[in-house]
């Protein structure tokens, strides 16, 4: 992460939020900076939208490993149902992190929350925004798909 990322950071996101974002995996952090960047050369520099940007993935933490990310992705386009099935919210269980990979938007909200975000970037990281916002959550879903 380039100093001038995270000075970004610092300045989009309140103080409270600053340790949930730190708390992020570096590879985490590098993908919601990229996230920022293909929102703002969209045009989007709303402050909420890019608060979400940054937080979106805030759930994953450590748990979710990139052989989780890899096996997610497939079950997810080859079997969803057994994705579902895999999945249990038990924080003891090694089949935890699918349950994270499948509700991180949810748990990410409840973080962003949490943490002092607004209540309009947390409905824009689980996506339960208002009619008004629907523009924008397509364009952080589509600056989040393109990685």
């Amino acid at each position: 992460m380039a100093p001038e990322e995270e000075a970004v950071a610092r300045r989009l996101l309140p103080v409270t939020a600053w340790p949930l974002y730190e708390s992020m995996p570096i590879a985490d952090r590098r993908h919601a900076h990229d996230v920022v960047d293909r929102l703002l050369a969209a045009g989007v520099d709303d402050g909420d939208a890019l608060v979400a940007a940054l937080l979106h993935d805030a759930a994953k933490g450590e748990r979710v490993r990139l052989w989780h990310r890899v096996a997610g992705v497939l079950l997810d386009a080859f079997a969803p149902g057994l994705l579902r099935r895999l999945a249990r919210d038990d924080v003891r269980s090694w089949r935890y992190p699918f349950h994270l990979y499948l509700h991180h938007d949810a748990l990410s909200a409840l973080l962003a929350r949490q943490a002092g975000s607004s209540e309009r970037a947390a409905a824009l990281i689980d996506g339960s925004v208002t009619e008004a916002d629907a523009r924008i959550l397509r364009a952080l879903r589509a600056a989040d798909d393109a990685s």
